[in-house]
Order: structure tokens, then sequence, then C-alpha cells
């Protein structure tokens, strides 16, 4: 699956385009590679995101095409998740 529908499926991000954006600007990194958001992603990656005032590290745990919304946590699993202090 591509990285930036993953990120939406998985409600990382709630929007293909934002993901598609993030990625296109080089702050998402998988295995600590900057990719862009057409790669394809599998179980066992770990995703680093950098938003504007944090950051998100998690684990691809499972890649699903269709999943509900209370399902969608189960897609990843969360290994780290600062917050900058302003």
């Amino acid at each position: 699956m591509r990285l930036d529908k993953y990120l939406k499926v998985s409600r990382i991000i709630k929007r293909r385009t934002v993901a598609k954006e993030v990625c296109a600007s080089g702050r998402v990194t998988i295995n600590e590679k900057v990719v862009k958001p057409s790669v394809d992603v599998k179980a066992g990656d770990i995703i680093e995101i950098s938003f504007a005032n944090r950051s998100l590290k998690a684990r691809i745990t499972s890649i699903i095409e269709h999943v509900r919304k209370e399902n969608a946590k189960e897609m990843y699993e969360i290994l780290e998740g600062v917050e900058d202090k302003e």
C-alpha cells in the first residue's frame, strides 16, 4: 500500500491530500530514510513523522485496505510521540 494511503486509512493523518503534502515536504521517514508519498509500506516498517510542534514514531503492525474507524489504531503501534514545549 502507498504511504500516503496508509497514513489516511490508519487515521494517523485525516486526509490523503494532507498526507501526500507532508510526505512530499520531506517530513516523513521510513526506517530512517526520507521517503516520497508513493513508496510502498509493509508490516514492520518504522514511520517517523515531524509535525509543526511534535513528532510521531510508530511501527506498522498490519496493512488493511478498508478498516473501521474504531479498528484503525490496530494498524500501528506508537513507539514515541513527543510534543515540543513552547
